[in-house]
């Protein structure tokens, strides 16, 4: 029995530490891009302020 339970384990140890990689690589780059538009927005308000046009809706 205790060999059976070792066989599933180190069957799906890798699919799921792949599984792992992927989602934290994924959470990463999702973080990034909403940070990147937020600093994206802010200086974009920034300089419609400074030219004197309407905040964009």
């Amino acid at each position: 029995m205790n060999d059976i339970l070792g066989g599933f384990v180190w069957a799906l140890a890798p699919t799921v530490l792949v599984g792992l990689l992927f989602w934290a690589i994924m959470r990463f780059i999702v973080r990034a891009d909403r940070n990147e538009r937020k600093a994206y927005s802010r200086l974009e308000a920034q300089e419609r302020a400074r030219r004197g046009l309407a905040p964009k809706p």
